[in-house]
């Protein structure tokens, strides 16, 4: 058995749920004590059921990993995306409960953790831009909002989905010549297999093409964006749309005129440097920019400091 009380930090996104378990009192190290990963734990994208499945997986790998018998934990932060409401937050609570998973237990949406991770009092603005996007601020006030997060049919505006979405239109307007010629044409129907423009819909309506894999066909508006102008466009009003976001919440929260901490995250947010600039540009144009920006990489790892953090409270 261990020889002291742990906690458990969990992520799950759309992809991948991942688990670390960590020792109740913290060390200048950041020990952590054992590391797990199983398949998708947003509960809304891949249902209730499939979402604590993997999430428990991944409990029990970390256990495994730190070798260590399983055992309830003094506390657990769950940060799921696609967990961002009560109703969400209860049935995953009521079902980590009944397993005796946690003492305490809290459930989040996947945007406080990032924060967590960045900023050790969790003030700030999180932005997460990868399949999806999503704003989420807190004040010292202990005053939180978001903007965005309405998902890829009706928002999710600046994501690697919709930077994919609108290469495509770009690309099809431009053979239809109702739009500029563009690279994104030719790039698409490379990527794609599609000798000619008319076999972009049998790829792109395939039941193969999910919401993930359509999104993955970012890169290749990355791609051509530095020569292309219909791909540079659509980057630019990508990073509007998510500046936005922010400003949206530092009007909302009253972040003051010296600045506030911004956590980054998601696959675009952190490997497209041009994405990246354009945001903060619009912020610094709008007059609210942050004093510090910080990517986050391992969003579990805020999930371990707010396990902490509700532990001691």
């Amino acid at each position: 058995m261990s020889l002291a009380p742990l906690i458990l930090g969990v992520d799950g996104g759309g992809t991948k749920t991942v688990a670390w378990l960590a020792p109740l009192v913290a060390d200048d190290a950041g020990t952590i004590l054992g590391r797990g990963q199983a398949g998708p734990g947003n509960p809304r994208a891949a249902g209730f059921e499939t979402a604590q499945a993997n999430i428990g997986a991944a409990i029990e790998a970390a256990f495994v990993d730190a070798k260590l018998p399983k055992q309830s934990v003094a506390a657990a932060c769950f940060g799921l995306a696609g967990a961002g409401r009560v109703v969400e937050q209860e049935q995953i609570a009521a079902w980590a409960k009944e397993l005796q998973l946690a003492t305490r237990v809290r459930i989040t949406g996947d945007a406080e953790p990032i924060l967590a991770a960045a900023a050790p009092d969790n003030c700030g603005i999180a932005l997460i831009c990868g399949t999806g996007s999503l704003a989420w601020g807190r004040n010292r006030a202990g005053e939180v909002a978001r903007c965005g997060g309405w998902g890829y049919l009706i928002g999710d505006e600046g994501s690697a989905y919709a930077i994919a979405r609108a290469g495509l239109r770009e690309a099809v307007r431009s053979a239809d010549g109702r739009g500029y010629l563009t690279s994104l044409l030719a790039r698409f129907q490379k990527e794609l297999t599609a000798p000619t423009p008319q076999d972009l819909i049998d790829r792109v309506y395939s039941p193969q093409m999910t919401r993930e894999r359509l999104a993955g066909l970012a890169h290749i508006v990355f791609d051509a964006a530095l020569r292309d102008p219909a791909a540079n466009r659509i980057v630019t009003d990508a990073a509007r749309d998510l500046a936005d976001m922010i400003v949206v919440l530092c009007r909302q929260l009253q972040f003051p005129a010296s600045g506030y901490i911004l956590a980054v995250t998601g696959g675009v947010m952190l490997n497209e440097t041009l994405l990246r600039e354009g945001v903060l540009q619009c912020l610094e144009h709008d007059g609210v920019a942050p004093t510090t920006v910080i990517s986050v990489a391992e969003p579990v790892r805020g999930a371990v400091a707010l396990a902490r953090l509700l532990a001691a409270t």
